[in-house]
């Protein structure tokens, strides 16, 4: 029996069915194959499995590093977000890390979610929390640096701490002013995501049958491809847009609730979703 035949077998078995010695060996496999993949979504912009497919391996992932707290490795996909950079960028360090969003896949995981929320609050189990919630469109993040009111630098996250100096191609994007209006911080980073509509989507991939080019195999793959181009003239033929939901690094603060902010990004010039 090949290793892939053993790891296949083990990976079979229900979590909580899982012996030690099995727990260790696919959380290595894991990592490693989860780390694979990250490349090829984050950097490469070229997936090779489905995302339902991915969060299955993020999943069981997670899970057994919650039955087996101490088989945590140092190069664990729970300790890691996107991927690194791509040659020919130059790094940006942000100030304020740019983590992802968690996934709730049951009622059971929005229900210890919210527990977690009333416990970081020190609130009693049935007391009452004001929820702020969208969509959520899939594209590739970016983060806009804005000092006296001038978009002056932006990013990718890359993997949560350094990611990709892409301010030239972020210019050419709909919804991202380049100087604000009215009363903001003086320095100030705008985090939020760049996508591409669907009917933008489908008009690409024609082109792109027509001309015998790549063809992109879904909107986020095709916004994340068009944004992250060293040839600014391909992103600027790209119909990109932008829309704000978080930030960084501020030297005031934005406001005192979600709503408040995001009413403050629209008068700013922001699309929010």
């Amino acid at each position: 029996m090949t290793e892939t035949e053993k790891i296949s077998n083990i990976r079979a078995i229900p979590v909580e069915q899982l012996t030690e010695q099995d727990a260790r060996k696919e959380l290595v496999t894991l990592a490693l194959e989860i780390a694979d993949h990250d490349i090829y979504y984050h950097r490469d912009d070229n997936p090779v499995i489905s995302d339902a497919d991915y969060d299955a391996l993020r999943l069981r992932n997670f899970n057994i590093e919650n039955r087996f707290p101490k088989l945590i490795l140092k190069n664990s996909p729970s300790k890691k977000v996107g991927a690194g950079i791509k040659e020919g960028f130059t790094k940006v360090q942000h100030s304020v890390p740019m983590l992802s969003l968690d996934n709730a896949f049951n009622e059971h995981d929005v229900q210890d979610f919210m527990a977690r929320i009333r416990r970081f609050l020190n609130l009693m189990p049935n007391d009452d929390v004001a929820i702020s919630a969208e969509p959520k469109i899939d594209g590739v993040s970016a983060s806009l640096r804005y000092e006296n009111g001038v978009f002056v630098q932006g990013a990718t996250r890359g993997d949560g701490t350094t990611g990709e100096d892409i301010t030239l191609n972020l210019r050419h994007v709909d919804g991202i002013p380049h100087t604000l209006s009215g009363d903001f911080p003086q320095v100030m980073d705008i985090r939020g995501e760049v996508y591409m509509e669907r009917d933008d989507f489908f008009a690409l991939n024609d082109k792109a049958q027509k001309d015998g080019t790549k063809v992109f195999a879904n909107p986020r793959n095709a916004a994340a491809g068009s944004l992250r181009q060293l040839d600014i003239s391909i992103t600027a033929q790209r119909k990109l847009k932008f829309f704000a939901y978080a930030w960084g690094e501020t030297s005031e603060p934005l406001g005192d609730s979600v709503t408040s902010i995001r009413h403050r990004l629209q008068r700013w010039g922001f699309s929010i979703n």
